[in-house]
């Protein structure tokens, strides 16, 4: 009977002292699951490598727990998000659109990780990040979200289709006129008019705003204000972009009509186009299976060089408990270090969000031998925030309406901005 009451208060007296230690740690000890929605389907390449971090990151932070949850495209994404917040059920953290800021902050479901960083360490990484990704990351002068995998858009070439027409194949075309001249010589025709080889492919069905912002951007006119309240479709600069994206189909050089983000990769690789626009998150996917050696180089320019920035921004969002938060915060921390940002980097395409993540010897090493990742990042100092206005994707869906419209014909370039410019004041005007 001794013995056990003895037993059993060594017993006790040890649990206490464990409890002690988990409470005294805090995060450390604590049973907390971070649950993080990823906008990508299940089951593809990019899975494993999240779910591969997920692990590290328990590793190294025991009794945390990460959940990664697919949640499809970014639009799927974020009305998932939403709706789960207006189920009291939100997730503790997102990857969903930098472009998506307004309509996350308006709907007040997110707490700005400026708040959270409150060491100079936590300041200094958030202030890290290439200010042309902070752009979109902030809301009336506070950072809300941090930058993760992010992108530009960037033009890839055929090195074989430019020497096949006499084109220098490390050359790419520099301006607006260089990009016409160099799509005419390469795209090939028979005798009856049918189109073996397309001289170049803007995509302008889904992302067709975003490319299009290349050209406008170019063409020195932004398109939305600051303030997310304000939008520029119909500038005189603006429409002289969307003139000169439908001339190329008028003049034979682009198939016409709408063509397809998805596809448009495809196409290129299998050689059916000599050049195309896309995002440099694809850089990965045209190094491994290109048959032919391919150059990547910035958009081309026109009053001067330009390009939008893209991609998604880590979100934390509001109502988690004090040791979520802090749990979820280093999470978003842990995968945004400058070896984890360039790891993901060199297995995605997108580029490194912050300077530190390119001194990474990884880093280093990877643009040695793919020069052409070193693109997107040189031409972020010519790079704009993309259309980032509050009711993000109505204001979207508006330009890219206005640009199918033109691109098939049914209305001109400045009927169609007219009309996208009318719409985005109607959907707008609550928020000035």
């Amino acid at each position: 009977m001794t013995c056990l009451t003895a037993s059993r208060r060594l017993f006790v007296g040890a649990l206490g002292a464990f409890c002690a230690l988990g409470l005294s740690t805090g995060v450390a000890r604590a049973d907390v699951e971070i649950r993080f929605f990823y906008p990508i389907a299940v089951n593809g390449p990019l899975t494993k490598i999240i779910d591969g971090y997920a692990q590290e990151f328990e590793a190294s932070h025991p009794g945390i727990k990460v959940k990664p949850i697919y949640t499809g495209d970014y639009v799927q994404t974020v009305a998932k998000a939403l709706t789960a917040v207006k189920g009291g059920d939100a997730p503790e953290c997102a990857i969903m659109l930098a472009a998506d800021l307004y309509t996350l902050t308006d709907e007040d479901v997110v707490v700005p990780i400026e708040d959270l960083a409150t060491t100079p360490e936590d300041k200094a990484w958030l202030n890290g990040f290439y200010p042309a990704y902070l752009e979109n990351a902030r809301v009336n002068g506070k950072i809300v979200a941090a930058p993760f995998q992010r992108s530009t858009p960037v033009l890839y070439w055929n090195k074989a289709a430019f020497k096949a027409a006499g084109l220098d194949p490390d050359k790419a075309p520099a301006n607006w006129a260089e990009m016409m001249d160099f799509a005419k010589k390469l795209t090939k025709k028979d005798a009856s008019g049918n189109v073996s080889q397309w001289g170049i492919q803007i995509p302008t069905n889904g992302n067709g705003a975003w490319l299009w912002t290349g050209l406008t951007t170019a063409n020195d006119v932004k398109l939305i204000n600051a303030e997310g309240n304000k939008t520029f479709f119909n500038d005189p600069k603006a429409v002289e972009a969307l003139d000169y994206l439908v001339g190329l189909s008028t003049a034979g050089v682009q198939p016409k009509g709408l063509t397809d983000w998805g596809a448009t990769p495809k196409d290129f690789l299998e050689g059916k186009i000599a050049m195309m626009w896309h995002t440099t998150g694809s850089l990965t996917n045209v190094r491994s299976n290109a048959k032919f050696p391919f150059g990547v180089g910035f958009l081309p320019a026109k009053a001067h060089w330009g390009a939008p920035t893209g991609g998604g921004n880590f979100y934390i969002f509001k109502g988690l408990s004090p040791e979520k938060q802090k749990a979820t915060f280093e999470f978003v921390k842990f995968m945004t270090t400058p070896e984890r940002a360039a790891d993901w980097s060199i297995k995605t395409g997108y580029v490194a969000p912050s300077p530190a993540a390119w001194e990474t010897k990884a880093m280093k090493d990877y643009v040695a031998e793919v020069p052409q990742a070193a693109v997107a990042r040189d031409q972020l100092q010519y790079a704009v925030s993309e259309v980032t206005a509050h009711d993000n994707q109505r204001v979207t869906k508006a330009l890219n309406d206005a640009i199918g419209a033109a691109m098939t014909g049914s209305k001109t370039p400045k009927a169609a901005l007219d009309d996208a410019q009318k719409e985005a004041d109607r959907i707008l005007k609550d928020y000035r």
